[in-house]
């Protein structure tokens, strides 16, 4: 029973050991000793993407470009910006793609519309098409020629 129970326990410890933290990703020389620009530096963070890895945030990633941008992040409120300016000064660096949520403005709109248009477009042409199926005349059966019936009574004669 014992050796059951300690199976068990290992095996937990050995998958709350696997789970990725995001905490781990911000090195201990990276902190800011100011709590609330900290806080600062990790909400910015959270919405800039990583540009190596792509789907996670600056700091979430353990690339040494994210750790860049960190450190970027922190010297810019350091400096004095706002969040705001922190993050168009990294926007003007690398573009738009480095925000994981992209603004909705511009020539943005037309890629946020993109996909329920195509899905209205798309859905539109299936409609005509069904409409259209149900409106077409059902084949009829056509009727066999002379010939071809004198020619069906001899083979069937034969």
């Amino acid at each position: 029973m014992r050796a059951v129970a300690l199976s068990w326990l290992v095996a937990l410890l050995v998958a709350v050991g696997t789970v990725p933290s995001p905490a781990l990703a911000v090195q201990p020389d990276e902190v800011l000793d100011d709590p609330a620009l900290e806080a600062r530096a990790r909400e910015i963070s959270e919405g800039l993407r990583c540009l190596v890895c792509q789907n996670e945030s600056i700091d979430e990633s353990n690339a040494s470009l994210a750790r860049d941008l960190r450190l970027l992040v922190r010297e810019r409120l350091v400096a004095g910006d706002t969040n705001a300016e922190a993050v168009d000064y990294i926007v003007d660096r690398y573009g738009e793609f480095v925000l994981l949520r992209p603004t909705t403005g511009g020539w943005n709109v037309l890629l946020w519309a993109a996909g329920p248009l195509l899905f209205l477009v798309a859905l539109g042409t299936g409609a005509l098409y069904v409409r259209g199926r149900a409106r077409a005349a059902a084949p009829g059966e056509a009727a066999l020629s002379e010939e071809e019936q004198a020619r069906l009574r001899r083979i069937l004669e034969d």
